[in-house]
């Protein structure tokens, strides 16, 4: 970023009480990116969908996607992602979920096994990060 660059812009979720509990914000832009905070199949300890790893990862996703679209970013903009597993045997599967979703798009990944994440029912944790250039100057005195 440059001296130019306009200073992040946070964006609250209206689902996540973790938000204001713990002071992040689920997204913020930076300058012609938007970062997007950890999401899971969770939201405030509600499972959004039951199922295993392949089927939580696209529950993830979908709310990373959510966070993006105040933005007027979609999945076509996101050019990393990171993905936290519970257990390596589910890298197979979440990798499926990834591959669905972002084929066309191809942006680079981290896949990282952690021993736990803050609820034992989640098996998938996501975050990411998204661009278009010129969106600084979109955003110019917008709140998303």
């Amino acid at each position: 970023m440059t001296d130019e660059t306009p200073a992040a812009a946070p964006q609250h979720s209206e689902t996540s009480l973790r938000e204001d509990a713990y002071g992040y914000s689920r997204a913020v832009a930076a300058g012609d990116f938007v970062l997007v905070a950890g999401c899971t199949a969770f939201e405030d300890g509600v499972a959004l969908i039951e199922g295993g790893p392949y089927e939580q990862t696209i529950a993830a996703f979908k709310v990373a996607f959510d966070a993006l679209d105040p933005y007027g970013l979609t999945a076509a903009d996101v050019v990393r992602t990171r993905m936290y597993l519970n257990h390596v045997r589910d890298c197979d599967e979440a990798g499926r979920a990834h591959k669905e979703l972002f084929d066309t798009v191809r942006p680079v990944t981290t896949i990282v096994v952690v021993e736990g994440l803050t609820d034992s029912r989640m098996m998938v944790e996501v975050e990411v990060e998204a661009h278009r250039p010129g969106l600084a100057r979109t955003l110019e005195g917008k709140q998303p």
